[in-house]
């Protein structure tokens, strides 16, 4: 610096050479002037904004010893805002942090969606062919029509028939278990194709078109193809008696008992699932996802276009997934309201979970938003931070 300006010469000495002197004093004004009108913005939020958005959970996660929450959101890969309300384990008052590890529930069917556009592009499968090219044991013809395209976007026509009447097996089920119905079912709920209805099971058949096309287990390939190129090295699908680092727990408000109680594996129906629900991840790590995703580490472009456009409009009447101007791609949820930048997310509900994953691709914004209660207005709250955030209108455009 003393090099460049000289010793003697002060720190605005080179604009007035390069203006002139009274140039020169009008542009170190305006610096400093701008350097000021910053100074009530912390990270890309005014003060106004961050304090709208503190109040929207303050309201919410109240108690520091009840069941909390992560809130993270970034722009243009900065993290701008990130608080932490709450616990993560009632029974040893671990607090929620950025290590905490959440099951994202249905989140998860995003990176299972992924893998099969993975083996897609690497030309080991086509999005167009039908269940029955993997699965030759489902005896019914309509299997000949339903497509891999269908399975991702809960189109299918499957009906959700898991048996419910074995309180061992809804609450202990696996992948392969659980779509065991689907050898002999004889009906679908309607036409593949033609209307959305989000199901479960298809989802999980996904485990295993991975490992009979692969020849690998669906959590190698997973492992291997997926979070190591992400770099998520704290996320790790769910198994009974597996050690999971800072695993969160779930919780529900019990009436009769007055507090929260403990509701996840053992408590709640198909929680031991994978592919459709059973991965496990904190918000740093999902971080490093939206990261990889966006910069073609895991998948192409083309493929991630694929599974960004819209497949079919969510009705009101459907049984899960219902917003407005909402259609479903391949693993995510699109919503394009009038006048607003596209927001791509997904949300997830397994026992006390309670998680939202979106992102305005945009403007480069994402917002995280896990949370070890069930009792809460998941889209009000999320809806808020986005209108706080200007969605729509002109924060943090490019």
């Amino acid at each position: 610096m003393v090099d460049f300006w000289g010793p003697a010469r002060g720190r605005a000495a080179w604009l007035t050479d390069f203006w002139g002197p009274a140039r020169g004093r009008a542009a170190w004004l305006t610096i400093v002037l701008l350097f000021c009108s910053s100074c009530g913005q912390v990270g890309g939020l005014s003060d106004e904004q961050r304090s709208e958005i503190d109040s929207v959970f303050e309201e919410v996660y109240d108690n520091a010893a009840e069941p909390g929450a992560a809130v993270v959101i970034t722009s243009h890969g900065q993290t701008i805002y990130e608080r932490y309300f709450g616990l993560a384990d009632l029974e040893t008052k671990r607090p929620v942090c950025d290590s905490t590890n959440f099951c994202i529930a249905s989140v998860s069917k995003q990176f299972a969606a992924v893998a099969l556009l993975q083996l897609a592009s690497e030309g080991r499968l086509s999005l167009d062919d039908p269940l029955s090219k993997f699965f030759p044991e489902f005896k019914a013809t309509f299997y000949k029509r339903i497509t891999l395209r269908h399975i991702l976007s809960h189109t299918s026509g499957i009906p959700d028939a898991r048996p419910r009447d074995d309180r061992d097996f809804v609450l202990h089920a696996t992948d392969v278990p659980s779509v065991g119905y689907m050898i002999n079912l004889d009906t679908l709920n309607f036409e593949p194709g033609t209307r959305y209805e989000y199901i479960n099971p298809t989802f999980q058949l996904i485990y295993q078109i991975v490992e009979r096309v692969t020849g690998e287990k669906f959590d190698d390939y997973m492992q291997r193809n997926v979070f190591d190129k992400a770099s998520m090295s704290r996320t790790t699908y769910f198994e009974a008696g597996k050690q999971i680092a800072d695993m969160a727990h779930g919780y529900a408000w019990n009436d009769s008992l007055g507090r929260y109680e403990e509701f996840d594996y053992g408590e709640e129906t198909f929680f031991a699932t994978k592919a459709d629900g059973g991965l496990y991840t904190s918000v740093r790590d999902f971080l490093r996802w939206e990261q990889a995703l966006s910069n073609g580490k895991v998948l192409a472009d083309s493929m991630l276009r694929e599974a960004y456009t819209p497949r079919i409009d969510i009705q009101p009447d459907a049984n899960y997934g219902y917003q407005p101007n909402a259609s479903y791609g391949y693993g995510f949820f699109i919503q394009q309201s009038p006048g607003q930048p596209q927001i791509i997310y997904h949300t997830g509900d397994n026992g006390g979970f309670t998680i939202y994953a979106g992102k305005v691709p945009e403007r480069d914004l994402v917002l995280l938003f896990f949370s070890t209660r069930n009792d809460i207005d998941r889209m009000a709250i999320v809806n808020r931070v986005w209108q706080t955030l200007g969605v729509g209108n002109n924060y943090l455009k490019r």
